[in-house]
């Protein structure tokens, strides 16, 4: 019997850890998901853990899972939404294409094509506080019907819409429409921040996000070290490296206290791995499945990435040019030309596969970069390589 209790008792553990790692992966599971309902099975544990740890609330019902995250950084550009085609990062113009068009979407019935959207989004685009603002959308072209469909398929992504009849490659073309559901329960659990958007009044773009993800201040020592272990857990669950430099001189006294307990919590949740260096904690993932970037991965661009974190991590006494790095990609497109794709040796190209690398390297908190310098942080130190020595045999 004590073996058999042992053994539901794993089985029970490993459940509720693949839920906490399904719902940190997609905060927003829907019924399609086959995670949803191992999340419904372990709700209540999983929502106090979430709660006392971090903060977020976990909404769990029937037809959705929704994880109500409050990001640490705010202002961290490394992880940007995406085309879901070409994987192209999404620029000023399609992030306001999608406020507007779920604006659109909360005054839509439950049916709406791709033509009806985009006229509502026109409308909206043209307040004449986002034309000030330089933001101009008239869907007249090619390009401007392209940002569309990047925005639609991006609500598909999440969620919100689901395509009903039609494909988003005959509106680019202008020889057809697409038909789809609006799913307002999806809809409606997009917001997470503190506060409603309407209710700002600030006018600069950084007050409104302050203020937008301002939380209560913690009035007793208990609510400040709350406060501080919410920061510290969301910080080690979200980045892929937490720097003892970046954090203030209260936030690194209460984590050389309690790291042991907070790293422990976390591998008891996620199956996540405590790193602890000198410079600061990474919680490493053994399932590789719990990031949107990665590194090492195949294909010109992951080697060229690797080549450069390489180079980057044996030159870490120093700020780099980023010229050096076009130089070196310049020869190892010539070096590596058997293996790379063809256009990587042409003239230029080695501007995109540095600018690719770098913004990968910066995602994963392994360089910083301040425009044509870029320095090498303490975590790059494991892409380094020594020339091979030869020991003499005893």
């Amino acid at each position: 019997m004590s073996g058999l209790t042992d053994a539901l008792a794993a089985s029970r553990a490993d459940e509720s850890r693949r839920a906490a790692r399904a719902v940190l992966r997609r905060p927003l599971l829907r019924q399609v998901d086959d995670d949803l309902v191992l999340v419904r099975r372990h709700a209540p544990a999983l929502r106090d853990w979430f709660e006392r740890n971090t903060g977020w609330h976990l909404a769990v019902d029937s037809e959705m899972a929704r994880l109500v995250k409050t990001v640490a950084d705010s202002a961290d550009p490394t992880h940007p939404a995406r085309d879901a085609k070409s994987k192209q990062a999404f620029g000023r113009r399609r992030y306001v294409l999608v406020c507007l068009a779920l604006a659109s979407l909360s005054r839509a019935e439950a049916q709406i094509t791709l033509g009806r959207l985009a006229e509502q989004v026109v409308l909206g685009a043209a307040d004449p506080a986002l034309a000030a603002a330089g933001v101009v959308f008239v869907l007249e072209g090619r390009e401007e019907r392209a940002d569309m469909v990047a925005v639609v398929r991006l609500l598909i992504g999440i969620g919100v819409l689901g395509r009903v009849a039609g494909d988003e490659d005959s509106f680019v073309k202008e020889t057809g429409d697409v038909l789809y559901d609006v799913r307002r329960r999806v809809l409606g659990a997009l917001l997470t921040s503190p506060r409603g958007p309407s209710t700002i009044d600030a006018s600069g773009f950084e007050e409104r996000l302050e203020a937008l993800t301002r939380e209560l201040p913690p009035t007793t020592d208990d609510l400040r070290n709350q406060r501080i272990r919410h920061h510290l857990t969301r910080r080690l669950l979200e980045d892929p490296v937490l720097y003892y430099d970046e954090l203030d001189e209260a936030e690194r006294a209460y984590l050389q206290g309690q790291r042991a307990a907070i790293t422990a919590r976390i591998t008891e949740l996620t199956g996540l791995v405590p790193e602890v260096r000198a410079e600061g904690i990474a919680m490493v993932d053994p399932y590789d499945d719990l990031t949107d970037v990665r590194m090492p991965e195949s294909g010109t661009e992951g080697h060229a990435t690797l080549l450069v974190a390489e180079y980057l991590a044996n030159q870490a006494e120093r700020e780099v040019q980023v010229g050096e790095i076009h130089e070196l990609l310049r020869r190892k497109a010539v070096e590596h030309k058997s293996y790379w794709r063809r256009d990587a040796a042409e003239p230029g190209a080695e501007r995109g596969l540095a600018a690719i690398a770098l913004v990968r390297l910066q995602a994963l908190r392994l360089v910083a970069c301040s425009g044509e310098l870029v320095t090498a942080r303490p975590a790059l130190a494991r892409f380094g390589v020594d020339e091979p020595t030869i020991q003499a045999a005893l």
